[in-house]
């Protein structure tokens, strides 16, 4: 099913987005559902929590007016995590949300669903200080009370189906009044979701430097040798060459940060971008001049080393990550909007979370041995440790 309106194929206009079928939409996240799949209430929490957080966004932004420069994003993000804990109940109650969609849309005749149909009339318009919010936060309040209306629900009967009608049309609602596109807030659910739970495919990762010469690259293969002198001093050693400059913790309380090297040596192996790597080690990409300063630049450096450095202050509280196996979603979106604008956005969530567990599994090792050799392999996306003592 495609939620559009029956005017839409009269006027026939162009589209900047391009159609999604529902189908398409529950095919895609279904493998992104990791909750127990025979309890409702993870499920109807979540849905109630995601609705909550839109409204928490329409709150700030009423609160900030146009200071609140991330309300667009902020709104549609939420509003797509709302569709796929909808869509997960709907999956267990053994109902499609394209039949419960349909239903509610039919309903209504469909006048309500312009705004929220899956090909907007030109680009999506964004929320100014001038939008009537009054209108927005009503929906809002019916959309609260719908989702509340569905707590209670245990499996699907008459009155069940009712209540997800009921939830439908108000969300539909909700996305005409933010002027929200249905198709974008889809898609973007897909990419965030699949990114973040699915383990992708090796074919589909960026590469980012493949088309230049190999003296651009970042090496395929590199041991980096990391040794603490008597001065408390770290210095790092690339092919028998010292590299960068002696560090410290800097910090009246020390915290072994004088390692953080090896987080940078974790983004050039795992997701193969790492600008404070490509200028300790000279391997810019100068044969393009834009490429060289947009994304090697100091910039970009600047970047990397203030990502580098708030996870670490996160991490410290967390025994540096020891024996967890997964990140808080809420880390791993600060992650990326840290990096928008560079190349390595395009690197999924999950591959992120590896990058970092796996630089700090080697953090922990070399700071327990005061140095070691970090050893990273960028075809294979790992890094390892050994003992310098080891050959």
């Amino acid at each position: 099913m495609t939620i559009k309106s029956p005017l839409k194929a009269q006027q026939n206009k162009p589209t900047s987005e391009g159609t999604i079928l529902l189908r398409d939409y529950i095919r895609a996240i279904k493998p992104t559902d990791k909750l127990p799949q025979d309890n409702l209430h993870p499920v109807l929490m979540g849905l109630y929590g995601e609705v909550g957080s839109i409204m928490t966004t329409a709150k700030k932004y009423h609160r900030e007016k146009a200071a609140y420069a991330g309300f667009q994003q902020a709104v549609e993000e939420e509003f797509g995590d709302a569709l796929w804990y909808f869509t997960t109940l709907c999956r267990r109650l053994g109902v499609s949300i394209d039949t419960i969609f349909s239903e509610a849309v039919k309903q209504d005749g469909y006048s309500k669903i312009l705004a929220a149909s899956d090909l907007p009339y030109g680009p999506v318009s964004h929320i100014s200080s001038a939008r009537p919010l009054p209108i927005l936060e009503k929906a809002l309040l019916k959309l609260g009370e719908a989702t509340a209306a569905l707590l209670g629900i245990k499996k699907l009967d008459k009155r069940t189906r009712a209540l997800l009608h009921t939830f439908s049309d108000c969300y539909l609602q909700a996305l005409q009044k933010a002027d929200v596109s249905f198709s974008r807030i889809a898609r973007m659910n897909i990419q965030k979701t699949r990114g973040r739970f699915l383990k992708p495919k090796a074919s589909e990762l960026p590469v980012f430097d493949d088309k230049f010469p190999v003296e651009e690259q970042l090496p395929q293969h590199f041991e980096i040798k990391v040794t603490q002198r008597k001065s408390g001093q770290c210095y790092l050693q690339w092919n028998d060459v010292f590299i960068g400059e002696p560090l410290t913790d800097n910090i009246s309380d020390p915290d072994d940060y004088r390692f953080h090297d090896v987080f940078h040596f974790a983004h050039a192996a795992i997701l193969h971008w790492s600008p404070t790597f490509r200028a300790l080690i000279k391997q810019k990409r100068k044969s393009d001049p834009k490429c060289d300063e947009e994304q090697d630049g100091g910039r970009a450096r600047v970047i990397e080393e203030g990502l580098t450095a708030w996870i670490f202050s996160h991490a410290k509280q967390r025994d540096f990550f020891e024996g967890q196996k997964r990140l808080s979603f809420d880390l791993l979106k600060t992650v990326q909007q840290f990096v928008q604008g560079y190349e390595v956005e395009k690197c999924p969530l999950k591959l992120w979370e590896k990058a970092i567990l796996r630089g700090y599994d080697i953090f922990r090792q070399v700071r327990a041995n005061n140095g070691g050799v970090v050893i990273g392999d960028r075809k294979a996306r790992t890094i390892t440790y050994k003992s310098s003592n080891e050959r």
